[in-house]
């Protein structure tokens, strides 16, 4: 009735020491004892097992997790001091938790430096920290300023560790056609109308006789008034006005 099976292990199965026993086999272990490590590693299973629970909301499988989160707890039986007045759980779980978020942040299908990584899970853990005493959602520049960063290297490390998202994603499906993230995306400055009127002005620019077009260039895309024109290519003000009244009749013509 209390069988837990996660990644194929049956708990009822597993042995379990006390904390005298477990300290017992720990020295053991240190010693040499493949047998008391063996013993170690089955009796706390349950224990990294209750860890990955944590994890669950995430890409990675429960089977990678509990093997990284084995690892992290062979490290523990190989580096816990019998001599300190401490259960041995106490010291296993963040050695097992610190496991399982270095492979997280090393399994990231984006290669991130690990500077950027440790402002980005700082944030993360000030943000937890501040959600829980405000019962609100911190600003960009509360969590900066309590881990004493810009808000710029905050929103970097932030984006830096969040995955990435095809284009081709789908956002909603009824059941037919689905429709793509890329779908959803709207550009303003590029889309199909003003990408065809940019094509017509440069073929009505390219048809204009050549002082025109420096008259057109110079008074639209430069920003030049008429004097300043006139002075650059050495002809009278109400002749730019004329070379730019004509060109911007034939351009109006085009369209």
């Amino acid at each position: 009735m209390r069988k837990v099976n996660i990644c194929g292990l049956d708990t009822r199965k597993l042995p379990k020491l006390t904390n005298k026993q477990c300290n017992e086999y720990l020295v053991k272990a240190q010693n040499g004892d493949e047998d008391a490590r063996e013993l170690l590693i089955l009796s706390n299973i349950r224990l990294v097992l209750s860890i990955i629970q944590r994890f669950s909301n995430n890409k990675f499988s429960s089977d990678d997790l509990f093997q990284v989160g084995c690892v992290g707890l062979i490290k523990a039986i190989n580096n816990f001091d019998t001599a300190l007045n401490l259960r041995f759980s106490t010291y296993a779980v963040p050695m097992i938790i610190g496991e399982i978020r270095r492979f997280m942040r090393e399994g990231s299908s984006l290669k991130v430096s690990r500077s950027l990584r440790d402002i980005a899970y700082k944030a993360l853990r000030a943000k937890e920290r501040i959600s829980k005493e405000t019962q609100a959602n911190p600003s960009i520049r509360r969590i900066a300023e309590d881990i004493c960063y810009s808000e710029f290297e905050v929103c970097c490390a932030l984006d830096a560790i969040s995955d990435p998202v095809s284009l081709y994603e789908p956002v909603y499906n009824d059941g037919e056609d689905a429709i793509l993230l890329m779908e959803q995306i709207n550009d303003d400055n590029n889309n199909d109308d003003k990408w065809t009127e940019k094509v017509a002005l440069r073929d009505a620019l390219e048809d204009l006789p050549y002082r025109e077009k420096a008259v057109i260039y110079l008074r639209y895309f430069l920003g030049k008034t008429q004097i300043e024109i006139s002075e650059q290519i050495g002809i009278s003000q109400a002749q730019v006005s004329r070379l730019e009244k004509n060109a911007l009749e034939k351009i109006k013509k085009t369209f």
